[in-house]
């Protein structure tokens, strides 16, 4: 295989395996979320338990919860220690994905490991009564084989979807767990109220682990307390900040002094972050902005954001993904202040976007009275057609979609580019 087939192979479990899990009846006829964590399990005794002898860090959260892990990270590298990172959605190329250090997983090293897995994820799919792994499933396989090759005694996990079921959740007894904050996303799995969804987040808090988060309502506070105090976990809160930048700074660097790391580190850690399509300046004139805020959470923030930037008219190219995204919550804040709107999409088969009618009459809505509006289905278009339109000063913003954001970033760093220096930056 070379990196294109093993990307490839692994991406062709995703829906398959999802569907496979998510239909599986048990009991009375009632479907069990847990039974994705046991088919994690069994796959990870296939294959020897490489999850094992870890030390680990564990953050959700609804928005700012990548950020935070890779804060967390650079500050455990910036230390000395020897630390692996997990996180999801890349933005360029798979690799982005798995990092020891301050480098990417190898697109050769990525390629081996697959070749590895082969076997076991047959062996699973033939006799396994869970079902072939997912390809969430296999990816994060692939970064605990990785991190005991590279010989990590730190991890940081992102959860990849909530928590209480998510794949990541099969690590048992990790240092630290964060929740970030709790906002409406995913609500057709997590749940349709805030309680719901802070409860299937809080699902990562383990016993006698230290917990942080930066969440804010008493109600949710308290639960989190209240499963803290059943679990036996330390329960800390990050009080209320200004801003989302600094709830993330503040969380990581709680995270950080809980397991001994000291300020000057923390400090250093943090000024090395950086991360690819999270309000990336790409060029200052015009301003060119690439967010990959992709809820009402992250959208907020975004325009939060805004307001430190110097910048005359505003041009929005906006794509969002075709999951059940709650559309009119993250148009509304945007659309009211964009003096120009590029509808666009994304159109590979993992990366799917609502097609810009759709999103049509929610713009209609709330855009500014004299915006215009166009649809350009091609991203690569459409940057073409808001940089004729920029003129000095304006500021050109990509959103909506991570999906959307990494494709356009290739304009600047190719996936080529990225593969070999396994860095986005």
């Amino acid at each position: 295989m070379d990196y294109k087939s093993a990307v490839a192979y692994v991406g062709s479990f995703s829906n398959i395996s999802l569907r496979k899990g998510w239909d599986t009846k048990v009991g009375r006829g009632v479907r069990d979320p847990s039974f994705f964590l046991d088919r994690m399990r069994y796959f990870l005794d296939l294959l020897g338990n490489p999850e094992k002898g870890f030390k680990y860090i564990h953050i959700t959260g609804t928005a700012g919860k990548g950020t935070v892990s890779t804060m967390v990270q650079e500050i455990l590298h910036a230390s000395g220690k020897k630390v692996g990172l997990f996180t999801s959605p890349y933005v360029t190329t798979t690799i982005e994905k798995i990092r020891v250090g301050d480098l990417y997983i190898s697109p050769g090293e990525l390629v081996s490991i697959v070749g590895q897995l082969k076997p076991f994820i047959k062996k699973a799919e033939k006799e396994g009564k869970y079902g072939g792994p997912s390809a969430f499933e296999i990816f994060l396989a692939i970064a605990f084989i990785y991190f005991k090759n590279k010989k990590c005694e730190w991890v940081v996990l992102e959860v990849g979807l909530g928590g209480r079921y998510d794949a990541t959740n099969v690590i048992t007894s990790p240092k630290v767990t964060a929740i970030t904050n709790i906002d409406y996303d995913h609500t057709e799995i997590l749940g349709k109220k805030l309680k719901q969804i802070g409860y299937d987040k809080a699902g990562i808090i383990k016993k006698r682990s230290v917990f942080f988060t930066a969440e804010q309502r008493p109600a949710l506070l308290n639960l989190f307390k209240k499963i803290c105090k059943e679990k036996g976990a330390v329960f800390n809160h990050i009080e209320k900040q200004k801003s989302h930048a600094e709830y993330n700074r503040l969380l990581a660097t709680r995270v950080a002094e809980s397991i001994g790391i000291s300020e000057a580190t923390i400090e250093k850690g943090i000024k090395n972050t950086r991360l690819p399509c999270r309000f990336e300046i790409m060029q200052k004139d015009p301003l060119i902005i690439l967010d990959g805020a992709h809820n009402r959470a992250k959208i907020r923030s975004t325009v939060q954001n805004l307001k430190s930037q110097n910048y005359k008219k505003l041009i929005i190219i906006l794509s969002i993904s075709n999951t059940k995204k709650d559309n009119r919550a993250i148009i509304e804040p945007i659309a009211s202040i964009a003096d120009q709107i590029i509808l666009s999409s994304t159109s590979t088969e993992e990366r799917r976007s609502t097609h810009p009618s759709a999103l049509l009459p929610y713009v209609k809505k709330f855009k500014k009275r004299n915006a215009k509006v166009e649809i350009v289905m091609n991203p690569k278009e459409a940057m073409t057609l808001a940089r004729k339109s920029a003129r000095k000063g304006d500021c050109i913003l990509v959103t909506g979609s991570f999906f959307l954001a990494g494709d356009l970033r290739t304009l600047w760093f190719s996936e080529e580019w990225v593969m070999k220096n396994r860095r986005s930056f």
